[in-house]
């Protein structure tokens, strides 16, 4: 999931700054002079909303925060992470993995959210205070030069001008890397303490084992773990598969248990306006059968949805319908003055819209338009875990 925002707003990422822990104080409505009312039934702490801007690390940005609610969550307190900490670190993995394919991979800022686990697992993890990952005179991320410059770098490497493959390559990729974010410290203070990143990982008390991705589909069987056919799934992560029924469970479950859900969907659909309108439904009626006004008008009053089948998501996933767009965090759960059920959701586009960076999506969206999701296994409940061996 790679989701690009080339937003005109000055929502600036400060990579060093403090993020706050928040109760989100969002508007009970989902854009002015709209007639959609939401109460909060559930609401867990999150840190402050960032902006990816020009970059495609949804997936990063959206782990990092579920990681640090899960250390709000664990009393820990508040501790921004470094995004770019991740990122670099996962740039030297796709730079292996594109070498040993030939170029027959993918190469860019996408991934998935697993790639943050095991970032954490390889590499480990460091407060954002410590690595910003930009030069000074940036502010926030911007990586489409740099991505073009290291591809371009990798594909004359692959032509094997010598014969084979140079023995310096990853060094030579390295050091480029590090040009344009810096290299990441391998000992840093903290707190007055001295930490590796390895150290560091270990200290907060983050367990790469506890978090596992779930999804549900028909084309491979149920309580079984498979390999999500999406592009930006270069590590070939596992998902476990459930029920549809189940995998609303495993969500509201770990919302009302005070833990986040990481989420990842796609989010380019013609009843989903996140931007303006902050809000996702699926219209019981046909978008393309609308008028203007019609469609207007599904966000701003509540419509009937469709009940999603699991036939239903099936189809949308393999005829391309449903696309890995963007990762996102799921914080809690709101209904509407109908009693009708939605996802409260934190998004890394800035401030800029409505609901402050937050966003409502309906129950008939989630189940329809989820790729995967990823939580702390603890979370699930406990006879979905043991049909699932976890």
């Amino acid at each position: 999931m790679k989701q690009r925002i080339w937003s005109s707003a000055l929502a600036l990422l400060l990579i060093g700054s403090a993020a706050f822990a928040q109760q989100p104080d969002i508007p009970t409505t989902n854009k002015p002079g709209s007639n959609y009312k939401f109460t909060i039934v559930k609401d867990n702490a999150a840190t402050s909303v960032k902006n990816q801007f020009h970059s495609g690390t949804c997936w990063c940005f959206s782990t990092q925060s579920f990681l640090e609610s899960e250390l709000l969550r664990m009393g820990k307190g508040e501790i921004p992470l470094s995004q770019e900490f991740v990122i670099h670190s996962m740039y030297l993995l796709k730079a292996r993995n594109y070498i040993r394919y030939t170029g027959k991979a993918q190469f860019d800022d996408g991934g998935e959210p697993h790639d943050v686990i095991n970032a954490v697992r390889l590499f480990g993890i460091v407060p954002a205070t410590v690595y910003r990952g930009m030069p000074d005179d940036m502010d926030k991320p911007e990586f489409s030069e740099m991505n073009s410059v290291l591809k371009a770098m990798l594909d004359a490497m692959l032509k094997l001008p010598e014969g084979h493959l140079n023995s310096n390559w990853f060094a030579a990729f390295q050091g480029a890397l590090d040009g344009y974010m810096g290299a990441p410290p391998t000992e840093f203070n903290y707190g007055g303490k001295s930490y590796t990143p390895m150290t560091f990982a270990k200290y907060l008390g983050i367990n790469p084992d506890d978090y596992v991705e779930i999804t549900s589909f028909t084309h491979h069987p149920f309580y079984s773990k498979f390999i999500l056919e999406v592009a930006d799934n270069f590590e070939n992560g596992e998902a476990y598969n459930v029920p549809l029924d189940e995998f609303q469970k495993i969500a509201d479950n770990a919302l009302m248990n005070g833990y986040t859900v990481e989420w990842g969907a796609d989010v380019s659909e013609p009843y989903c306006d996140l931007r303006s309108s902050s809000l996702a439904v699926v219209p019981d009626m046909e978008v393309g059968s609308m008028t203007k006004s019609q469609k207007d008008s599904m966000f701003t009053n509540p419509v009937p949805e469709k009940k999603i089948t699991q036939d239903m998501r099936q189809k949308a996933f393999d005829n391309l319908a449903t696309t890995d767009d963007h990762g996102m965090q799921i914080t809690g759960i709101a209904k509407d003055q109908n009693g009708n059920q939605y996802y409260i959701v934190k998004n890394s586009w800035g401030t800029a819209n409505y609901c402050k960076g937050y966003d409502y999506v309906s129950v008939p969206y989630f189940l329809y338009k989820t790729t995967c999701i990823m939580v702390n296994k603890n979370a699930i409940p406990a006879d979905i875990r043991k049909k699932l061996g976890i």
